[in-house]
């Protein structure tokens, strides 16, 4: 079900003007799990991370976390994060929509570099939130979805603007 999420998120941010955007899925990466962090880093998906300025992260919750497959993915880069903006999108099939997830995910990025965004879009019950086509059915999450959006675009122009004109530390 997160896959509609994300598939959802993805077409809403394509409609935003000159905003590119690509859904990449962890699962389908081909990064070994034999060893950890940096020593693994893929160059196709460091290069997109690279180009990015945000990332938008939509993750199921797990026993009140994240999926480790995730996190073993984010470990194999770093630099590639520093200054850039991030929002997370929680899935879950119960009532609390992925807060855990976005609780314990946030300060995991946040170490990694990225910069979270306050608003946050919460899937609850995420199988009646989608049709077997992954048409979402309750349309009162797009303004919830469209919140998120406007703070995420700031926070990724703003800290571009500051990664391309602002230094940090100095002679002091």
């Amino acid at each position: 079900m997160s896959e509609h999420a994300a598939k959802l998120m993805v077409a809403r941010i394509a409609g935003r003007p000159g905003v590119e955007t690509e859904l990449i899925d962890v699962a389908t990466l081909p990064i070994p799990v034999d060893d950890a962090g940096e020593a693994l880093k893929d160059a196709e998906l460091s290069e997109k991370l690279n180009h990015a300025d945000a990332l938008v992260i939509v993750s199921p919750e797990y026993n009140h976390g994240y999926p480790g497959l995730l996190k073993h993915v984010l470990d194999t880069n770093l630099k590639e994060y520093i200054h850039k903006a991030a929002g997370v999108v929680g899935v879950s099939a119960g009532v609390f929509g992925g807060a855990r997830v976005i609780q314990n995910l946030i300060p995991v990025l946040r170490e990694l570099g990225l910069v979270t965004i306050f608003w946050d879009v919460n899937f609850t019950t995420v199988g009646s939130r989608f049709d077997e086509d992954g048409n979402l059915l309750d349309e009162s999450f797009l303004p919830r979805i469209d919140k998120f959006l406007d703070e995420l675009l700031w926070m990724a122009e703003t800290l571009r603007y500051g990664r391309e004109h602002v230094t940090i530390g100095g002679s002091g």
